[in-house]
């Protein structure tokens, strides 16, 4: 069984993010970036996958976009991933573009399923597994809080609003992993050291045959300001007073 794990590079988000003066994007010269943590939650579900169900599968982990992001993917092969694969591009990439540059990484991988995490933190789109699912025309759960290989498929759970729903695919399939899932390990030093001597594979982005057609465009970045006031009043129609004309919030 070959699993592909999609990830994701983003800001640290336990760092302080400034936008550029001119709101074009983010400050990022000493911006420091982490592998998107909903994917990790997706790599520790195959190997998860591979320790309890399938001893044989192949893991391959990929990742859309710069040369630096090579650090990122070899976080995943500390943590286990037999393989990684950059798709090599300096393009701001929107969701829409993300999903056909691997609907192209499927078709050349081959794989069985396809785990990836619900969304990334840095934007929020929760939008390239459904459109990587549509592209290929393959079944999809989203949201996932459990996984389990059985035949024909997978049974799964998935978080809604209304509370768990269970559910039946077959595979190939892609799949989208939620916080409950599981907790991702940590990699080992020895791990880690290894993981700085693996190869990884890379293509370009052009190479793949996929054309850049961005269908979002991004008007202006504002970090909000953390600053606070405070005002001290005498009696509850000075507040109401204060708060109708905005003079404090």
């Amino acid at each position: 069984m070959k699993i592909l794990v999609p990830t994701k590079r983003v800001p640290d988000p336990d760092q302080r993010v400034r936008a550029t003066a001119d709101g074009s994007g983010l400050e990022d010269k000493d911006l420091y970036y982490v592998p998107n943590p909903f994917d990790l939650i997706a790599v520790e579900e195959a190997l998860a996958i591979r320790e309890r169900e399938i001893e044989d599968s192949e893991i391959v982990t990929v990742g859309v976009g710069v040369t630096d992001y090579e650090k990122e993917l070899r976080a995943t092969l500390a943590m286990g991933a037999d393989r990684a694969l950059l798709v090599e591009t300096a393009a701001n990439l929107d969701p829409w573009n993300v999903a056909l540059a691997l609907e192209k990484v499927v078709e050349r991988e081959q794989p069985d399923l396809v785990l990836m995490g619900k969304q990334a933190i840095d934007d929020d789109s929760n939008q390239v597994g459904q459109f990587l699912a549509a592209r290929l025309g393959w079944p999809q759960a989203t949201f996932i809080a459990s996984f389990a290989l059985v035949e024909g498929g997978a049974a799964i759970q998935r978080e809604t609003d209304t509370g768990m729903e269970s559910l039946k695919i077959a595979l190939p399939a892609v799949v989208t992993a939620d916080l409950r899932l599981n907790e991702p390990r940590y990699a080992s030093m020895p791990q880690i050291m290894k993981a700085q001597r693996r190869p990884i594979d890379r293509v370009a982005l052009e190479d793949l045959g996929v054309t850049v057609a961005p269908r979002c465009e991004i008007v202006a970045l504002e970090v909000p300001s953390a600053n606070r006031t405070c005002a001290f009043l005498d009696s509850a129609d000075e507040l109401l007073d204060a708060l109708r004309n905005e003079e404090v919030c």
